[in-house]
């Protein structure tokens, strides 16, 4: 069901490396489309986009276990893989006559925008990086590379610790082993790019520092050859506290706990998914670790973590599986669990931006919005979103729209001070952030008091600003919710402020179908209470445009059209 693959889709973790734009515009239109999935659900329909779900899912997977280093230097068959996808979904909406269902018609507005986007995805091609493509040309050509433009690199492409570079490795060999030994005939390429990574990496950031080694007390130069299984498989050092990981591989605690904090999800050693992110003792390896010590006159330094730092690390510790058993304790749990569980989902919100992405993933079910809201942790996600990162502020504003989509949980969310903040990232975002704040925007006026709460953040003056700049990529959001505000009284008083009539006059006569027919839905707003915007809008040569829209528009737009047209007429004649 279409559903289901996207919720395996939210569940996949952040996109990395040269291809993360795209992986997550994409990520986040399915995201969008949550409520049309769960009437799919419903209704048993779907299958076609359920299909187009699917191959969107295999993409991300794909480039999100891909090499790094491959992207970059051959990035032109994934784009068009991307174009395919998008393509593909689109078609999928195309079959489905989503205006018929028994959704709202805000909602239903919703889903066409994210339809038109997703066609546009269809046949965008994303930009080249200019920069990368000089610093890949350089870097290949130089044996003696400058350490600055292999940072640059490594920066573009998210290959900035050890870690990224085993695994970057990995991904290579299997992509050798994948392709028969030569995949496009730059392998030998790719392996002198990534050993110069490698050591650009090591002398920016020595793990020696890190290391067993270099610690007081440690072990010397005469130390005898460590067993191997005594070894980290990340740093390759002596294991003082060993863990075991959900694939049965054993890690040093500390370096399986910065893998895992940096958004990473598979075994380092077996690139396996993990199916949860609890980290277990290995306590007979300890024993034996330091059993070897004693016999070698080893002494095997002691773990300095305190209390806070293994406190910290606590509430790092959790991954969609590990918020499913809170949700199952909030649920079916006796009082004392349901208030330890609404409690720990309250801290994870607040001590862990990251746990925003988890609880993203998890408010996408049902059954776990109100279980969220809650536990309390609206709060916190909205202070993220005032004061997180970029992407948590992304994440926080998705997850405030996943939520939303409850009636009542619209109002506690604009109670809790979401919308203010939320304009400030629409107007200060990055492109994704944007788009984020403006979809949770949309979902939150559904309800009047939030209507009016936007208002009075000065949301106006932005939305009028958007829609005169053609070249900001938000005309389509910016007219989607001066639709969505102009049904408030109050809303309507301050559009009219803004002397809208031109501008919204321009987007009828040469805008996309959805947005002239937003354009004329507002323009009938507007003229249907003040006579002084019908005289406006005729002194602007609105009656031609709106004939025009008559013989093409979209049901609605003809409609919106004649009510206008008629207004003039009836202006004209008193």
């Amino acid at each position: 069901m279409p559903a289901r693959v996207a919720a395996e889709i939210a569940a996949l973790p952040e996109p990395r490396g040269p291809m993360r734009r795209l992986c997550g515009d994409l990520a986040r239109r399915i995201r969008l489309l949550g409520p049309l999935l769960q009437q799919l659900q419903q209704q048993q329909q779907g299958a076609l986009l359920a299909d187009a779900l699917a191959a969107a899912r295999d993409l991300l997977r794909s480039v999100q276990d891909g090499s790094k280093i491959y992207q970059a230097m051959r990035g032109d068959g994934i784009l068009d893989s991307f174009a395919s996808v998008n393509r593909q979904i689109q078609l999928a909406l195309d079959d489905l006559p989503y205006n018929t269902f028994d959704m709202p018609e805000e909602v239903q507005e919703q889903v066409a925008l994210v339809h038109s986007q997703f066609k546009r995805a269809a046949t965008r091609t994303d930009p080249p990086d200019t920069q990368l493509s000089k610093d890949l040309s350089y870097a290949l050509v130089d044996k003696t590379c400058d350490a600055a433009v292999l940072t640059r690199i490594s920066h573009k492409l998210q290959l900035q610790t050890m870690a990224d570079m085993k695994k970057e490795s990995l991904a290579l060999h299997d992509m050798v082993i994948s392709s028969g030994g030569e995949p496009d005939g730059c392998v030998e390429e790719m392996s002198s790019l990534l050993k110069k990574l490698k050591d650009c990496v090591t002398t920016e950031s020595p793990t020696a520092s890190d290391t067993l080694s270099t610690r007081a007390g440690s072990i010397n130069h005469t130390s005898p050859i460590i067993p191997d299984e005594f070894r980290c498989p990340i740093s390759l050092e002596l294991m003082q506290d060993p863990v075991i990981v959900s694939s049965g591989q054993t890690y040093e605690r500390s370096c399986i706990q910065k893998w895992l904090d940096s958004g990473h999800k598979t075994c380092p050693k077996m690139q396996q998914p993990l199916s949860h992110t609890s980290l277990t003792p290995n306590f007979v390896l300890k024993s034996l670790i330091s059993q070897w010590c004693e016999a070698n006159g080893i002494e095997l330094p002691k773990n300095k973590a305190n209390s806070r730092d293994k406190k910290a690390a606590k509430s790092l510790d959790y991954d969609h599986a590990g918020l499913v058993s809170l949700m199952t304790r909030l649920r079916t749990g006796n009082q004392d669990e349901q208030r330890a569980a609404a409690g720990e989902i309250r801290l994870l919100a607040k001590r862990n931006e990251h746990a925003v992405t988890a609880l993203l993933n998890l408010s996408i079910h049902e059954n776990n919005k109100a279980i969220i809201v809650g536990s309390h942790a609206i709060p916190n996600i909205v202070e993220v979103l005032k004061t997180g990162s970029m992407e948590a502020r992304e994440n926080a504003a998705a997850t405030l729209f996943s939520l939303s989509v409850v009636d009542e949980n619209k109002v506690a969310i604009g109670a809790a001070g979401a919308i203010p903040p939320l304009i400030n990232l629409l107007c200060n975002g990055s492109p994704r952030g944007k788009k984020d704040a403006a979809t949770a925007i949309f979902n939150l006026c559904i309800y009047q008091g939030n209507k009016i709460r936007a208002v009075n953040a000065g949301i106006v003056i932005h939305l009028m600003n958007f829609l005169v700049d053609p070249t900001g990529g938000m005309i389509d959001e910016a007219l989607t919710l001066l639709a969505i505000l102009a049904g408030n009284t109050e809303a309507k008083a301050v559009i009219a402020q803004s002397e809208p009539i031109t501008p919204l006059v321009e987007v009828i006569k040469t805008g996309s179908p959805r947005n002239r027919e937003n354009a004329a839905a507002i323009l009938w707003s507007l003229c249907s209470t003040d006579v002084e915007q019908i005289r406006a809008a005729k002194a602007a040569g609105t009656e031609d445009a709106l004939k025009e829209l008559l013989e093409s528009g979209t049901d609605r737009a003809k409609r919106k059209a004649s009510s206008i047209l008629e207004l003039i007429r009836q202006a004209e004649e008193a």
